[in-house]
């Protein structure tokens, strides 16, 4: 019995070594270590243009006290709603975003080259 207590337990090798702290057996997931983890998810959570807007120009706009973010590149447009929506609005919600577009850009929206949802949407725009 005494020999069984004092083998230590091998972690599976199917486990991730990267999450493992080195020379030990327990998880590397730590206060220490998710700390630094949880700022960077909440630095991520943010109004980000998709990667081919890059550089385009940023507009912060308020509409029936609900706050978008609209980017214009070229003649390429991108809405963002900020904030939580609850069931039943998104159908407003979304005309509120196509609404703003024309306003906010100066230029009119091609509604056949819209796409989203009420979160997010993408089209291009004429000038």
């Amino acid at each position: 019995m005494e020999d069984a207590k004092k083998t230590r337990r091998v972690p599976a090798p199917f486990l991730n070594p990267l999450l493992r702290m080195h020379g030990q057996f327990g998880p590397m997931l730590t206060p220490r270590t998710l700390l630094p983890l949880a700022f960077l998810l909440l630095a991520a959570c943010g109004a980000q243009p998709a990667p081919h807007m890059l550089g385009a120009q940023r507009k912060d706009v308020m509409v029936d006290g609900r706050q978008y973010v609209v980017y214009q590149k070229e003649k390429t447009v991108e809405v963002i709603r900020l904030g939580y929506a609850r069931n039943g609005e998104h159908a407003a919600i979304r005309a509120a975003m196509i609404g703003l577009i024309e306003p906010t850009t100066g230029c009119k929206l091609n509604e056949r080259s819209l796409q989203g949802d009420s979160g997010e949407m993408r089209g291009t725009i004429r000038c």
